[in-house]
Parts: C-alpha cells; structure tokens; sequence
C-alpha cells in the first residue's frame, strides 16, 4: 500500500542545514557511484523520471529527499567513491554525507547497494564501517544482477556475505535486484513498508 502511493520529490540538500524537518521515519540508499541508486529508486517508486538517472558517475551531488507518505522519507545520497568532479567538491560532499549518516535521528536504514558485476569494494567498505560507527543499521542490496550469471554470481554472493559478517550494523540478508527486469523490487517494497 505505501507505494500505491505518489513518491514526489522535496528537496536536494547540500548542507545539513537544509536537510528538512526530522518529523517522520528516513531510509537512505548508498552506494558507488555508477551502482544503479536512482534507477533502483525510480524502479522501487514507479516513477520513471523521480531520481534522475545518468551515465554520468557522481551526477548527484547532494542528499536527495523524497516524499513517500507523510510517515517516510525515501533519501537517495551522493554517489561515493569515483566521480568526475573536482576534489573538493568531491571532498565537500562526502563530508555531507558522513554528517548526515552519523546525525540523523530518524534514519531507521541505510541500504548499501552493491554493483553486482563487482562486489563488495574499498569504497563501500569504507561506507559500511561509517555505518557501524554511526550505529545505523543497514541492508545490502545487490544491483544489476540481471548481468551477471551463474557461478561469477555465486561468487560475488560469497565475497559481499564475507564483507557483511565483519560489520556489527550490517542485516545479514542480502536483496537482489535488477532495475531493468524488476527483480527484487516487490521485496525491497516490503523490506521498506515494514519499516516506515
């Protein structure tokens, strides 16, 4: 029922004092940059064109906030490790999102998504430790797995299940999904329902 619903977007925030009222439950969704966060957002909401998707690694540059209902925020945050801007801006706003991870009060979940083809990197372990220290609980989600097959899957399942069970924050079930054939979606849907 929560995503029968109109998912609208609020605001781009580029500093924690633009960040809106802390008057209802947030999930964010991490990842790499170039990891498929606005087309999972945009596949999870129905909205084709809700978070911008581009070819572009690093295209978004700010902390992005989504009206769900009026009980939840959907949070899409700057793409982390690659991304072709200028070191300080790089710089500025990865210091934003460490902000925003580590003093959110009504953050419930972060969801790391994981590029399938590639596993668990630096970058993203870099992420799930800021989590632990944050006390944010978070849940893995693989993407893109439509591109991957077989025994090269099965391997990556293993490397990021390895990465998970070193961090205290992290929900030991992995989602997989593929925005393009709409896998796991209908999971991650309820994953969130349950939480707002």
């Amino acid at each position: 029922m929560l995503f029968a619903q109109t998912a609208e977007f609020l605001k781009g925030v580029v500093a924690m004092d633009g960040l809106p009222p802390a008057d209802r439950v947030e999930v964010c969704f991490a990842g790499r940059s170039n990891v498929g966060k606005s087309s999972l957002i945009n596949a999870l909401t129905g909205r084709k064109g809700l978070a911008r998707a581009s070819n572009t690694p690093g295209r978004t540059q700010e902390i992005n906030f989504f009206t769900l209902t009026e009980a939840l925020y959907l949070v899409d945050l700057p793409g982390y490790g690659y991304a072709q801007a200028p070191l300080p801006v790089v710089e500025k706003w990865q210091r934003l999102l460490k902000a925003y991870l580590a003093g959110r009060a009504t953050l419930r979940r972060a969801f790391v998504l994981i590029d399938a083809r590639h596993g668990v990197k630096a970058p993203d372990e870099e992420i799930m430790a800021l989590l632990d220290s944050s006390a944010v609980t978070f849940q893995a989600v693989l993407t893109k797995t439509d591109k991957v097959k077989g025994k090269d899957l099965d391997r990556v399942l293993n490397q990021v299940r390895a990465a998970l069970s070193k961090h205290p924050a992290a929900f030991p079930e992995l989602v997989l999904t593929s925005s393009e054939k709409g896998d796991g979606i209908a999971t991650l849907r309820s994953l969130i329902s349950g939480i707002g």
